[in-house]
């Protein structure tokens, strides 16, 4: 390696919450472990987790001054002398886990929440937590794979190539879905307040190929969702709210299907938890916790996307930001102003 180059990186401010983001210069190192790999980060996208440790909404240990973001895709610059499954210009991402190789562990360690994550220029780490990435996608587009893309493809069961899902909302996890099923002929139902974002999601795909429900509408969309699968149910559904929809979800479901709790959007109220426990018995259902996956799934997923040749551009969001207006996209994601995935550009 040539000597430590100085480089650009965000980490959340101490003090009291909200954290904003304070701009910093930190050094590449001057040489390199024998597994490590030294990548320039090239895009990032936001998940609400981040904006949730930067608000102090988020339920789990934060790093304090840690450096934000988990969802990066990045250029590989140099190796480590016993480094074989990568060499430089690969495209290539980190797990957002970085213990989570094969899916049974029981530590973790996430990006951006108790480790350092990857608003920053450059990034070193070992091998074995990288990933290569289809590289028919642009950096933006492939910077969404890591949470939203793991996590859509976990919550559905993939693989799976037939059967209804019901994904909640239109942000980065449900949009992720829909892609996602429209490649392997799953049929997506996609729900949201806004016709706008519906009209969106259903033109991803020919006419008719996508189910919209528009909430306000429909608030009782556990019914119009058995309805469009004639009185069936859905067979699984991307549960993004929680606590305070997961009762609908469960009676929209089909027996034996599954509800997949992939966010909190709804806030933490242990207290008022409703009755789960009654659907799940009566449908044979599960009710299942997802926290994205293992580099097995998230490799699959790249390996899937290529395969099939998908475009992730629906995804991101029509505003990007560049580096220096990070803070801008982070407020942008927290206000719900976003259709897909927010994308910082580097």
């Amino acid at each position: 390696m040539s000597n430590p180059q100085p480089y650009k990186a965000f980490r959340r401010a101490s003090g009291s919450v909200p954290h904003t983001l304070e701009l910093v210069t930190e050094t590449t190192p001057s040489s390199l472990g024998p597994e490590e790999v030294l990548i320039r980060i090239h895009a990032v996208s936001l998940n609400f987790r981040d904006v949730a440790m930067t608000n102090g909404e988020y339920p789990l240990p934060v790093k304090e001054r840690g450096v934000p973001t988990s969802d990066c895709a990045a250029e590989v610059v140099a190796v480590g002398s016993t480094v074989k499954d990568f060499r430089p210009g690969d495209h290539v991402q980190p797990l957002s886990d970085l213990k989570a190789m094969i899916g049974n562990e029981q530590e973790t360690a996430t990006l951006g929440g108790d480790v350092d994550g990857v608003l920053r220029q450059f990034a070193v780490f070992d091998h074995k937590v990288l990933v290569h990435l289809p590289e028919h996608l642009s950096w933006e587009e492939a910077s969404c794979i890591p949470i939203a893309g793991v996590t859509a493809w976990t919550a559905l069961e993939m693989p799976r190539s037939s059967g209804t899902a019901l994904l909640q909302g239109t942000g980065g996890v449900s949009m992720f879905a829909l892609l996602i099923c429209l490649g392997a002929g799953i049929r997506p139902i996609i729900t949201s307040s806004s016709d706008m974002k519906l009209e969106t999601a259903k033109a991803v795909d020919k006419p008719g190929a996508v189910d919209v429900i528009n909430y306000r509408t429909h608030p009782n969309w556990d019914e119009e969702a058995r309805r469009l699968t004639n009185g069936r149910g859905v067979d699984v559904v991307i549960e993004n709210v929680g606590m305070t929809t997961v009762t609908k979800s469960l009676a929209s479901l089909a027996r034996r299907g599954t509800v997949s709790l992939v966010g909190f959007l709804g806030g933490f109220k242990v207290d008022q938890f409703p009755d789960t426990i009654t659907p799940v018995l009566l449908k044979s259902a599960t009710l299942r916790g997802i926290a994205t996956g293992s580099k097995t799934d998230h490799q699959n997923l790249c390996n899937f996307l290529k395969e099939k040749k998908i475009s992730l551009k629906p995804i991101v969001d029509r505003v990007t930001f560049s580096f220096e207006e990070s803070q801008a996209a982070f407020d942008y994601l927290y206000a719900a102003k976003h259709m897909g995935k927010v994308v910082i550009k580097l």
